[in-house]
């Protein structure tokens, strides 16, 4: 029976046909340390994953080290994978069409050569994260829910494997002594993979992927992120030369706000990004982009993001650019917001705006520098002039809550105002979905009068107030 009535008729009954498929073992189980209730599941569903599965094990065996010979070229690999899998092609006996054969060459390739299960997942543009949880559970995040997919690897090697070659093609190692990694994809989506000792079940992977086409700000504001106003005045904002922090949780799109707050900068000034891994896409032509390097195996020659800060007060720019503040390089970015690098961007890990400021103090300290708090707030107050605050919310979608102004001191105390924040009231729609937007609270900045100077001016009615009135 052809493989590909097999798969007919396993999806009409559940059940997998009789087939000259040879049985992943010879040898029957003799007990429980024997047992892969994952075997059995595929073999019960998908005749196709025991075939395949079989077919890479065999060019595992033939390839060998091969596989890994730096001296050959991507043709020359190529060409010898494709030989030797129509070799243990053949060796299976198993009647293929040739539709069914391109099928199997295509998944046993990636297998090899490509990233495996996950690339029809790296290929779907639909889906935003991949997550590998070891070699038998990888979770897929489309429409902001998390899905358990039927993929796997053949093995936590083969995970591994995988990951060896994702963090080598831009430099970087993984391995006992350095288990833990952050890369990219050539296509600038993000990666971070851990191994053991550090992941006790097995190797972890997960890849944010971005979208191929740049989001603009019509995408983001269809999709209900925030509303054309708000967009309107953080362009305002952004060629006012205001120092804006994004704020946000994990997975909540702060990079994709920064890229969007970045291409309001004008062409005509210098740019200068600072990143651990390269994810900013600027339009600008005048942009210098700088990336961290990790140690080397003995554990020398790491150049840090305050390395990188420091450095690019040197190289003259208009704008400074940070992927996220986390440490002690928060100082020297303060620093550069407070003498003459005005519009700077950045972003911070925090689950409020308040918070953003809490979490900036904290990072300060971590420079080492034995400052006071008051002097620390004094700083912050000074150089930040605006907070983003971006939040996941339960039905998936990623919305802009609070715009908030640092306005300045009041004792110890950081002042601030929300100037726009998200309609929780609003409830739901029949879809499940919020319903609410990004409303103005009614306080009119206190920056605007530094717009005036630079030529920009803002409505009252942006505000949601009066032309007629003057707040503060």
């Amino acid at each position: 029976m052809k493989l590909g009535a097999m798969l007919r008729q396993a999806g009409q009954d559940g059940n997998l046909p009789q087939s000259p498929v040879p049985p992943v073992s010879q040898a029957a189980p003799t007990g429980p340390e024997d047992y892969d209730p994952r075997e059995e599941q595929i073999r019960s569903k998908d005749p196709f994953q025991v075939l395949k599965n079989r077919a890479q094990e065999q060019l595992f065996r033939r390839l060998g080290s091969r596989l890994y010979d730096s001296s050959m070229s991507q043709d020359q690999l190529q060409a010898m994978v494709a030989q030797e899998l129509e070799e243990a092609i053949k060796a299976e006996s198993v009647p293929l069409s040739s539709e069914e054969r391109q099928r199997l060459v295509t998944a046993v390739r990636n297998d090899i050569l490509g990233y495996g299960p996950m690339e029809q997942f790296l290929a779907d543009e639909s889906i935003s994260e991949v997550m590998v949880n070891g070699d038998d559970s990888i979770y897929i995040e489309r429409g902001g829910k998390l899905v358990l997919t039927d993929a796997r690897f053949v093995s936590n090697d083969h995970l591994r494997r995988v990951i060896e070659r994702i963090v080598s093609k831009v430099g970087r190692r993984i391995d006992e002594s350095s288990p833990m990694v952050d890369a990219r994809l050539p296509d600038g989506s993000r990666v971070n993979a851990i191994i053991p000792p550090l992941a006790v079940k097995g190797p972890a992977l997960t890849i944010r992927k971005f979208s191929k086409k740049k989001l603009q700000v019509s995408d983001l504001v269809e999709r209900g992120a925030f509303t054309l106003q708000t967009a309107d005045f953080l362009e305002s904002c952004v060629l006012g030369r205001l120092n804006i922090i994004v704020s946000g949780g994990t997975g909540t799109g702060k990079t994709t706000m920064l890229n969007l707050l970045s291409g309001f900068i004008p062409d005509d000034e210098r740019i200068v990004t600072i990143e651990d891994s390269v994810e900013l896409q600027l339009r600008q032509r005048h942009v210098v982009t700088l990336e961290t390097r990790p140690p080397n195996v003995e554990g020398k020659g790491a150049v840090e993001i305050r390395d990188l800060v420091k450095n690019s007060l040197r190289m003259r720019p208009d704008r400074i650019v940070v992927g996220e503040c986390r440490g002690g390089e928060t100082l020297d970015m303060l620093q550069a917001m407070n003498t003459g690098h005005e519009g700077s961007l950045s972003t911070v890990h925090a689950n409020n705006a308040r918070d953003t400021l809490s979490r900036i103090e904290t990072m300060v300290l971590m420079a080492g520098m034995d400052l006071p708090v008051r002097a620390i707030r004094e700083q912050v107050a000074s150089a930040v002039d605006m907070i983003v605050q971006l939040t996941r919310l339960r039905d998936g979608s990623r919305r802009v809550t609070q715009v908030t102004e640092v306005v300045g001191m009041e004792g110890d105390r950081i002042t601030m105002a929300d100037l726009f924040k998200f309609d929780f009231a609003a409830g739901f729609t029949p879809d499940g979905k919020f319903a609410g937007t990004l409303k103005a609270t009614g306080i009119r900045p206190m920056f605007t009068e530094r717009l005036h100077d630079h030529g920009i001016e803002l409505p009252a009615e942006l505000f949601g107030i009066d032309s007629s009135q003057m707040l503060r």
